[in-house]
């Protein structure tokens, strides 16, 4: 029974083997035939690999933006990250149609009160649910001095204590700025890490003081190199923090307005900790019952998912475009592959007269489309992979193909290949011997 069992498989392998490689001739003797088969698998294929990867790059980009955030704060803002309805929601994609168009109402944004310090401690003093707090403001195109070099569009931050918590900014060498700096107002920074290269170009910065404005920064700590991201709030790379109170003294404010950045504690979720801080606000400002907010709490996880629908659209739009190239290599396959039974009608005739299956007649066809379905994809893969070694990339981005992306558009294609050959195996397979060898 089992040696019955092997001589058959043995025999079915043998006759997959050699249907395998007469396909492989028939497709090497037509090449033009071949080539325009390949054409509108490889061109789908190619959109499907290539909107992949690019969604893939901006995702990792995005992400590593969000990285430099704590991924739970929630920001106290005189403007909101997304236009709000009349109750002062955001509106994202998800709130019916049409919705996510909604326009931003800058001019309406623009007359609410600014973010003050006050508004900072007054918020401290009184949340149950908070964590900790961060207020900063940012003075932009600054020049920082040391010695004879200057960096010229330099943001300094200047903010108050927990600027590591909510920032989550990174040291590589010296320190972070301690809480008792922050709350004396010490003049002391930290520089990001592109900026420090720049003034000390290979000095050791730790210890060595600046100029801002004519005044002297003692830097104890430089960041750990980030690079660049779609969602930047600031280059950190070429930032520099200090002390809020130091931050007054060197550009003249008296009241600055900022932002203000809040971290619940743990286990109390967004939703609960976001209706204490408007309600907060909300007394702290005198708003009255039915009033509307003119104040925005910003949750950075809603900007991410908004973010994640628009990729998400780009995804959808990429697979209606590469269905159609798709669809079109498709019906190649299959049009080529009824033109070939039709060729091979004698050919399948005498293979079924000396004993040959149904099966192994399918196996001739679908092993044809198949490999014609599987080349056009590796002939698309190729293709994007040209184009990612020959275009220039800005270093910011990740872009290159993964394991995951190229087997995706194989199975496509595969799958493609076998749906366009079935139908035409099928016929070549039911063909009566004798009629098959008698056509004409």
């Amino acid at each position: 029974m089992l040696k019955s069992l092997a001589r058959r498989g043995r025999v079915v392998l043998i006759q997959l083997r050699e249907g395998i490689t007469f396909t492989w001739n028939e497709l090497k003797n037509n090449k033009f035939r071949t080539f325009l088969s390949l054409l509108g698998v490889s061109i789908g294929i190619f959109t499907i690999v290539a909107i992949f990867t690019a969604i893939d790059a901006l995702r990792s980009n995005v992400k590593k933006g969000f990285e430099s955030l704590a991924s739970n704060q929630v920001q106290v803002s005189k403007w909101p990250m997304m236009p709000e309805d009349e109750n002062g929601n955001p509106i994202t994609g998800n709130d019916g149609p049409g919705r996510g168009m909604v326009e931003y109402r800058w001019w309406d944004y623009m007359k609410r009160p600014d973010i003050t310090i006050n508004e900072y401690k007054y918020l401290k003093a009184n949340s149950h649910l908070a964590d900790d707090f961060f207020f900063s403001y940012s003075a932009g195109n600054k020049t920082i001095k040391y010695n004879r070099n200057s960096s010229g569009g330099v943001t300094i931050v200047c903010g108050t204590s927990a600027m590591d918590k909510v920032l989550k900014v990174s040291i590589d060498k010296g320190r972070m700025i301690t809480k008792n700096e922050f709350d004396a107002g010490s003049f002391v920074c930290i520089l990001g890490n592109d900026l420090a290269s720049s003034l000390f170009q290979g000095e050791n910065p730790i210890g060595k003081t600046v100029k801002i404005n004519g005044y002297p920064l003692t830097v104890v700590g430089v960041t750990q190199k980030q690079g660049g991201s779609m969602i930047d709030i600031f280059e950190t790379d070429k930032t520099a923090f200090t002390t809020y109170l130091a931050g007054q003294s060197l550009f003249s404010f008296r009241e600055p307005d900022g932002e203000l950045d809040a971290l619940p504690k743990e286990g109390v979720s967004q939703e609960e900790f976001t209706a204490e801080l408007i309600q907060l606000m909300r007394q702290y400002r005198r708003i009255r019952p039915g009033q509307k907010n003119n104040f925005s709490i910003n949750q950075f996880s809603t900007l991410e998912g908004m973010i994640d629908q628009i990729l998400g659209v780009i995804r959808t739009v990429g697979w209606i475009i590469a269905a159609f190239s798709l669809l079109i290599g498709g019906f190649g396959i299959a049009n080529i592959m009824f033109v070939s039974v039709k060729e091979r009608t004698k050919i399948i005739g005498i293979q079924k007269a000396l004993g040959a299956k149904r099966y192994f007649i399918m196996t001739q066809f679908l092993a044809e489309a198949l490999i014609l379905a599987v080349a056009g994809a590796l002939v698309g893969v190729l293709i994007v992979a040209l184009i990612l070694w020959i275009a220039p990339i800005p270093a910011e981005y990740d872009v290159h193909l993964t394991l995951g992306n190229i087997l995706s558009g194989v199975a496509i294609a595969s799958a493609i290949g076998i749906l366009s050959g079935l139908l035409p195996a099928w016929s070549a397979a039911r063909l009566n011997p004798v009629d098959a060898i008698n056509s004409k």
